[in-house]
């Protein structure tokens, strides 16, 4: 029953490994589990099956078809495996990860997540004049408020915000709003590179900072409710909450910390 609570296949598979050590026939692997509930489930049996699952899902892709998927906005030479290995190891701030939360009628709010410290800045997306009321026009902007161009001139605003060794890239997934990425790097002087399509594990410290947000912005409700000031906020508060990964500092003391041996030893802090 304990494993029906929030465990995954794979968490599953492991731990009757150490439960049952000398019982061989309690043995299955994480797939296994998996076909069970995406193949075997018929009907009610198997939304009941797949609510079991943490993400809900009740279809899964295979992975083979997902290298076959990307946006023709995305070349070779932007992707993630062309990122800095600086940015890999996290030795030097100035390394970002992006993405949108999504809400209730296509509301959004996007987020900006540093790899080194865990700094967390969120960009205001609000919906545009004449959002809900009529088609728009065929070439018109996203009236949701994060198509490509709202999307470049948030995160220029935000990012404009920082010294230029805080701005040495940006790594967001393959979605439609980056489709102005180029223009972004001009504007804000950021270098934008790409995950593989379909990985979000690729942006893991967005991914988990995502998870965090969620306790200030429900999933299902409308994001678009939240004015700028109260986004700075719950910002803010992220920024104040310690960090396991950071030896229980804050993400604004560590990068308060980097900022001040900047301005001590400014050689140091650019290599």
């Amino acid at each position: 029953r304990r494993w029906g609570k929030a465990w995954s296949p794979e968490q599953i598979a492991q731990r009757l490994a150490i439960d049952f050590p000398d019982d061989e026939t309690m043995r299955i692997s994480h797939e296994a589990i998996y076909q069970a509930l995406f193949v075997q489930g018929r009907g009610a049996l198997r939304r009941e099956l797949t609510a079991c699952l943490r993400t809900g899902r009740a279809l899964r892709t295979p992975r083979a078809r997902v290298g076959l998927r990307g946006k023709g906005f995305v070349s070779s030479e932007i992707m993630i495996s062309q990122r800095p290995a600086e940015a890999d190891d996290r030795a030097v701030p100035g390394h970002w990860e992006g993405d949108l939360i999504l809400g209730l009628g296509s509301s959004a709010i996007g987020t900006l997540v540093e790899r080194t410290t865990r700094f967390t800045m969120l960009l205001h997306l609000p919906r545009l004049d004449g959002h809900g009321e009529a088609p728009r026009s065929r070439n018109g902007p996203a009236l949701a408020g994060h198509g490509a161009e709202a999307v470049r001139d948030a995160i220029t605003r935000t990012i404009a915000t920082l010294p230029t060794e805080l701005r040495r890239s940006l790594t967001w997934d393959q979605g439609a709003e980056m489709a102005q990425h180029a223009a972004l790097k001009i504007d804000s002087g950021i270098q934008v590179y790409f995950c593989d399509p379909q990985s979000p594990w690729q942006r893991g410290t967005n991914e988990n900072t995502n998870g965090l947000l969620r306790q200030y912005f429900p999933k299902g409700t409308d994001l678009s409710a939240h004015s700028a000031a109260t986004i700075a906020a719950v910002a803010a508060t992220l920024n104040a909450r310690p960090r396991k990964a950071l030896g229980w500092k804050t993400p604004a003391e560590a990068l308060d910390q980097w900022l001040m041996k900047r301005e001590t030893d400014p050689v140091a802090t650019t290599v």
